[in-house]
């Protein structure tokens, strides 16, 4: 499998994640990626429908003649042709006209990969995963879409990679028993994990990432923001995300609580978030989502900021604390 850097840009903001972004903003957000030295794309069928597939492959067919970057992108949903829809469907807005269907079989998981590959403009993926898998996504459907998987699609996504079309499979999933569950059952190359191993969620170390660590599964961090309460000061955030929707407000304590002890270090809560997740061993890469110019820039900073271990020592104190209070 080819190296995964430790920073890589999640794609979902450019297919127009909550607000539409124009093409031109889009095509330079790649393009400062790319000159910032970011080599890592993560993408999706799902995100706008494959609006973000679509721009990511036009501005890497300039950038990137050689097929240098390593890019992932996942299975699991097939998209269905509409005439038109709502302005904002599933969180995105002004996005391609399909819908997405979900379909984890066989040949929906080869047709999947080559409708992506025609989005993308690659001859190849490096990773391919299957996307979303599990109850908090499917509810009382998890049971037929996980037999569908395990009883064709997952060997359709092996018979891809013996067959050197993918370089690596894995799951992109939001939470951490779907991935627990799989392990027990499939040969998995890459987890990627989006907010569940962050300063405000830390399940996934409990069990899954020293699993990881003693299988040789890497993990790919997205979401260490978790939806973007982590990323900014928080009395500066009008409509602050948590996990996609709004926050309780005992999140909202615990995420000001996390910029107090950051700031007493001089170190910005978006600082520390970001760079929280590579931390453990069994991570391999970090991917926020970005849109423009200047998060590209404040990300590399970011990830370039010098952190004191007094400052994790701290976090660490403050989530064990936390643990104890939830299991009392």
């Amino acid at each position: 499998m080819t190296p995964v850097p430790p920073l890589g840009m999640g794609t979902a903001g450019i297919g127009n994640l909550y607000t539409s972004v124009s093409v031109d903003v889009a095509q330079a957000t790649v393009a400062a990626a790319w000159a910032a030295g970011i080599r890592y794309f993560d993408t999706a069928p799902h995100y706008g429908f494959g609006l973000a597939e679509r721009r990511l492959g036009e501005a890497l067919s300039g950038l990137d003649p050689a097929g240098e970057a390593v890019v992932s992108t996942k299975v699991g949903r097939l998209l269905a042709p509409i005439a038109s829809g709502a302005r904002e469907r599933h969180g995105f807005v002004d996005a391609d006209p399909f819908e997405p269907v979900f379909d984890y079989g066989r040949d929906a998981v080869l047709r999947s990969h080559e409708e992506s590959l025609a989005r993308l403009e690659r001859s190849r993926v490096d990773i391919l995963l299957a996307h979303d898998l599990g109850e908090l996504t499917h509810a009382s459907d998890n049971e037929g879409h996980m037999r569908a998987f395990l009883d064709s699609g997952y060997g359709a996504m092996r018979e891809l990679k013996d067959q050197a079309a993918v370089g690596a499979i894995g799951i992109g999933v939001n939470e951490v028993e779907v991935c627990l569950y799989l392990l027990d059952r499939v040969e998995l190359d890459v987890i990627l994990l989006a907010g569940r191993y962050t300063l405000l969620d830390r399940r996934a170390g409990d069990e899954l990432l020293p699993l990881c660590l003693e299988r040789g599964v890497r993990v790919i961090v997205g979401g260490p923001y978790n939806s973007g309460i982590l990323a900014e000061p928080t009395s500066s955030q009008r409509e602050p995300r948590y996990d996609y929707e709004a926050p309780p407000a005992s999140v909202l304590a615990r995420a000001a609580a996390l910029e107090r002890a950051c700031e007493g270090h001089g170190v910005a809560l978006g600082t520390a978030a970001l760079q929280f997740p590579l931390r453990h061993p069994a991570v391999a890469s970090v991917i926020p989502g970005l849109v423009g110019e200047a998060q590209v820039r404040q990300t590399i900073e970011r990830m370039d900021a010098p952190i004191p271990e007094t400052l994790w020592q701290e976090l660490d104190e403050m989530a064990s604390n936390q643990s104890r209070e939830t299991t009392e």
